[in-house]
């Protein structure tokens, strides 16, 4: 299996798949590469080179004490596309992972990115605070915290209702994908998946909203009551002007799963255009 070692010594995994144009795939919280099976196997019988990591902490990776932080992803990103030589990319984020794209573009000035999608991401600040207003309230993401040092499996278990958003609509995915999700999810490390809870709260990537010069696609569910779409996609909109923004009526966080064949499609023709 192929992994690079960063220069704090965390080795990371990454799948690197097909042959064609290049998509390198960041995945959400609390997951890892394998949230994207299903993207992965439809864009690669479509000719593209798929590839996706484990960030760190997170599935395959190491499970360092330290280096949660998006420039630290960001690098770990440029080590990845740098040994696999890959040149020209298009970056998909979803969720935390839109944190990724938008740090790995601004830290390394749009190199190798040909286009760029954010995707229930929490990009570009997720967390309330005096300029950002309909953010999330501190309070929530003490709570998760607070969650996951006190029973971590049966948190994720139960969060699993708001990232499908089985709690408003149940059968909306199999048990078969729950249960899959919570295995994923528990392959990760809990010092990970505690810090990066922080990582992509309290991280303001208004700033990096700037270097995204690329064509960029912006999807996100009017129904997300993990990230709402109001500080996020919306505002993610405002501020790279040349974005286009694909609203889905209805749709969960994890529309990439709920929605997958929309969302294949709509990602497929940017891709293409």
């Amino acid at each position: 299996m192929p992994y690079v070692t960063a220069k704090d010594g965390a080795e990371i995994y990454y799948k690197d798949w097909g042959s064609g144009p290049a998509i390198f795939f960041s995945h959400g919280w609390p997951l890892s590469a394998d949230m994207w099976e299903q993207q992965m196997m439809f864009f690669g019988a479509q000719g593209f080179r798929v590839l996706a990591h484990d960030r760190r902490g997170f599935g395959r990776s190491s499970q360092p004490w330290s280096g949660y932080d998006y420039d630290t992803f960001a690098d770990d990103i440029a080590l990845v596309l740098e040994t696999a030589g890959v040149e020209d990319v298009a970056l998909v984020g979803f969720s935390m992972g839109g944190g990724d794209v938008a740090r790995y573009i601004s830290r390394y000035s749009g190199a190798r990115v040909t286009k760029a999608c954010l995707t229930s991401a929490v990009t570009p600040f997720f967390m309330k605070a005096n300029d950002n207003p309909d953010g999330a309230p501190p309070e929530i993401f003490d709570g998760i915290r607070e969650g996951l040092l006190k029973d971590r499996p049966q948190f994720l278990d139960d969060f699993n209702a708001l990232f499908y958003g089985t709690n408003k609509n149940p059968g909306v995915v199999s048990d078969g994908i729950l249960r899959q999700t919570l295995q994923i999810a528990l392959t990760s490390g809990i010092k990970g998946t505690y810090d990066c809870v922080g990582a992509f709260s309290e991280s303001n990537f208004r700033p990096d909203m700037a270097a995204f010069t690329m064509p960029t696609l912006i999807i996100h569910g009017d129904a997300d009551q993990v990230v709402p779409i109001a500080p996020t996609a919306q505002q993610a909109h405002r501020l790279i002007p040349h974005s286009e923004l694909k609203v889905y009526e209805g749709a969960p966080h994890a529309l990439t799963t709920t929605h997958k064949d929309r969302y294949n499609a709509d990602l497929l023709a940017f891709l293409r255009s």
